[in-house]
């Protein structure tokens, strides 16, 4: 009797794993379905959403990242009067529309205040308070970015995105339905490799509510730059690393041993990392104008870091601690509630190359072909290369324009929207003396041709139809020392504003 029992369970128990095992294959194909309709015609949130791992936090200076959302995207505040202003998409689901920013920060300089989480959660990020590192700003505060710093276009639109220098950082503490302890979480940011450097932090995910090093696996954050916090790492960067708190993490173990992944090199970068909160987390890259993704790690959690203790602080731009060194730029990211599928991030990647980001912007156009004298907009003295010399290394300063050929200077196009500007005296091209990223120091000169990121400058159409000229390598904008008006002060670089007829406009005639 048993014995016939037996036999009858045995095959009941088979029946019911073979069915459970083809409900499982339903249910995936079921989600990859979701997906697949999802990225067709929505954007990242959604896609998130389809694939069981909804945004529980989603920030953008560039676009609308659910199709249905039509609030504002972030917040700005200009000098002049102190007055504020929401920057909005053009329509639901849409890009930015920023018209409104250029005519309400003419003649005076803006500061993004406020960045909007499109969310039902509201994790909204203002300008941090600090932390345990100091802020530039007031009481030790952080500081808000120059809203018109970074000029690119998506789609064919205008639009402006954060350039974080080292002091600016963005925050909410106690975000609500965000990921914490150990439960899984995504995250992802659309940035560049044009503005990075090698120290904490410039990150984007989550961190400590008390602004303070709390111990390992207290964060759980993307970290993009240059670091190599554990020595040994191949290549010179960018790279995308987890900050988990106490180390940016390459690895399980730390440092980047793979010779594939020397450098991330694209002037808009997808950023991907997650955390399932106990035994592995996943690093990504894109170039988010084309293509897929590049997984340069996915395996276990460093020593000591399961499980996770996140804390439920979303930042921006510094380390939990409020470490405030970092610089780099940014568009848009997202937070996950779970651990994204494969397939949801590359819907996701889709999305993004599919949004068309591109530089330049400000208000469009191309710089003007040929050589041309450059009228500095505080004095309406021109460009000049000092003493009339073909010599490098000969100071760029400022003359009185008469015509001469060191007046003169032609903008030779490279790629991504930076080139040279070629004196027709010499044929040297306008260069940061020894590629420095330093502010304020008077040390533009003329150097031989050699593609070298000191010496290449984005042209910038400013609204009174002057242009900047930012600097690929630092990032900072072509400037006249001092804003002085005195013929032969040298020229600097400095943070890029947007003050029609200041010493950052060169008028091409």
């Amino acid at each position: 009797m048993s014995s016939v029992h037996a036999g009858l369970r045995r095959p009941a128990r088979l029946l019911a794993t073979c069915l459970l095992a083809v409900a499982a294959v339903v249910l995936a194909l079921c989600a990859q379905t979701a997906v697949n309709n999802a990225s067709a015609a929505s954007l990242p949130c959604d896609i998130y959403a389809a694939g069981g791992t909804p945004c529980a936090a989603a920030h953008s200076t560039t676009r609308a990242l659910f199709a249905s959302y039509s609030g504002p995207l972030y917040q700005i505040q200009r000098k002049s009067d102190q007055k504020y202003l929401d920057i909005n998409p053009l329509s639901a689901g849409g890009y930015v529309d920023a018209a409104p920013q250029v005519s309400f920060c003419v003649g005076t300089s803006c500061t993004i205040t406020k960045i909007y989480d499109q969310t039902t959660n509201h994790n909204d990020m203002p300008i941090s308070w600090g932390g345990y590192w100091k802020g530039p700003g007031p009481n030790g505060a952080d500081i808000g970015a120059d809203a018109m710093a970074l000029p690119v276009t998506i789609g064919g639109h205008a639009a402006y995105g954060i350039k974080s220098t080292p002091g600016t950082g963005y925050r909410v503490d106690n975000a609500r339905g965000v990921p914490t302890g150990s439960q899984p979480e995504g995250i992802y940011m659309v940035t560049s490799s044009n503005y990075v450097n090698q120290w904490c932090c410039f990150d984007y995910g989550s961190g400590e509510n008390s602004h303070t090093d709390t111990g390992n696996a207290t964060m759980n954050a993307i970290e993009w730059g240059t670091a190599c916090w554990f020595g040994g790492c191949v290549g010179s960067g960018p790279w995308v690393e987890a900050d988990l708190e106490n180390g940016m993490y390459h690895t399980g173990t730390g440092s980047n041993k793979d010779p594939n992944n020397s450098g991330v090199h694209f002037p808009f970068v997808s950023a991907w990392e997650k955390n399932n909160g106990t035994s592995n987390f996943t690093l990504k890259y894109g170039n988010a104008a084309s293509g897929g993704l590049t997984t340069p790690y996915s395996g276990a959690l460093p020593n000591g870091y399961s499980p996770m203790r996140t804390d439920s602080s979303i930042l921006l731009g510094t380390g939990g601690d409020n470490s405030v060194s970092g610089q780099g730029e940014f568009f848009e990211g997202a937070v996950t509630k779970g651990y994204p599928s494969d397939a949801t991030e590359n819907a996701v990647q889709a999305s993004i190359t599919a949004a068309g980001y591109g530089s330049g912007g400000g208000t469009g156009g191309s710089f003007p072909s040929g050589y041309h004298q450059l009228v500095v907009g505080n004095n309406g003295l021109c460009v000049d290369v000092y003493g009339n010399t073909s010599m490098s290394g000969a100071a760029i300063d400022q003359w009185s324009c008469n015509g001469q050929s060191n007046q003169q200077f032609q903008f030779v196009p490279g790629s991504n929207g930076f080139g040279e500007l070629q004196a027709q005296n010499s044929g040297l091209v306008v260069a940061v003396s020894g590629g420095s990223t330093s502010q304020g120091v008077p040390d533009i000169v003329q150097q031989a041709r050699n593609g070298a990121a000191g010496s290449m400058w984005k042209p910038v159409a400013q609204s009174d139809g002057s242009w900047a000229f930012q600097n690929q390598n630092s990032g900072l904008c072509l400037d006249v020392y001092g804003a002085g008006s005195n013929a032969g002060q040298q020229l600097d670089q400095w943070p890029c504003k947007n003050a029609a007829g200041s010493n950052q406009d060169f008028s091409p005639r």
